[in-house]
């Protein structure tokens, strides 16, 4: 494979599982790196921060820091404030990131008037009263964003449920669509491949899901690569929409798919 500049690489399933790293990757991305190849680490995690994802990552042994990382919370305010400057945003997420989040006003429970929802990911917080409440904003015309709509991730103890089954429910119960900011928006594709000052045709992107990773990035231009780790699932790929341009076991196997010696 010739012509690559520079990857786009998904974290979680890819290079780790619950943040421990996956056999080989570690060793691959040094390999990548070694090379003189971009790097953005695009993930959905929307958990933590660019800083605390970084210093996990470095942590772990990954040659990474917090200006390779591109998160959906990060592309999510990036669209707030283009879109619905001065918006008053109630959010609903597990986890804390509203450093990744500067520019927005957030309003609190009792805070009014919401303009907007934000949907971040799931975990405990998403509860039938805070479900509610968001219901509630958005009958009374606040538009919805998500971060993403991943219906799932994987975790050491096995798939875990996603923000996407709830996206989808508020959606048909409110009969609103809602506007996503992460994978697989064309816009999150593109502030990577601007942040990599790279062109669709001269990346690579790395995946576990097979629709929101690969087959999202191949409608941008970019060659998707999905790997057999993670989320991924034999039915899933029989399932999907396309096939991806490249299928591994590991992104343990991709300095080899381009051809570059191990470090």
């Amino acid at each position: 494979m010739t012509g690559v500049r520079a990857l786009l690489i998904d974290v979680d399933g890819v290079l780790t599982v619950s943040w421990k790293p996956l056999p080989g990757t570690v060793e691959a991305l040094r390999t990548v790196r070694d090379a003189g190849l971009g790097v953005a680490l695009v993930t959905n995690t929307t958990s933590r921060t660019r800083a605390s994802i970084a210093r996990t990552l470095a942590e772990a042994g990954f040659p990474v820091d917090a200006d390779d990382i591109l998160t959906a919370p990060a592309v999510t305010a990036a669209h707030l404030a283009e879109r619905y400057p001065r918006a008053r945003c109630a959010l609903l997420n597990s986890g804390d990131v509203r450093e990744d989040l500067a520019g927005v006003t957030l309003v609190d429970e009792d805070g009014g008037d919401v303009d907007v929802v934000v949907l971040g990911g799931a975990g405990p917080e998403f509860g039938y009263a805070a479900l509610d409440r968001a219901f509630g904003h958005l009958q009374r015309g606040a538009r919805l964003v998500a971060m993403h709509r991943n219906l799932y991730w994987r975790t050491e103890d096995g798939l875990r449920l996603d923000a996407g089954a709830f996206v989808t429910g508020l959606e048909a119960a409110a009969r609103v669509e809602a506007e996503v900011t992460g994978k697989p928006s064309p816009a999150f594709f593109a502030a990577a491949l601007g942040h990599l000052g790279v062109g669709a045709r001269e990346a690579l992107m790395v995946g576990d899901d097979v629709e929101s990773d690969v087959l999202a990035a191949q409608r941008a231009g970019i060659t998707g690569v999905l790997v057999r780790t993670g989320k991924f699932l034999p039915e899933t790929l029989e399932a999907a929409d396309g096939a991806p341009d490249r299928v591994v076991d590991s992104f343990a196997d991709v300095p080899a798919l381009l051809g570059l010696a191990r470090s």
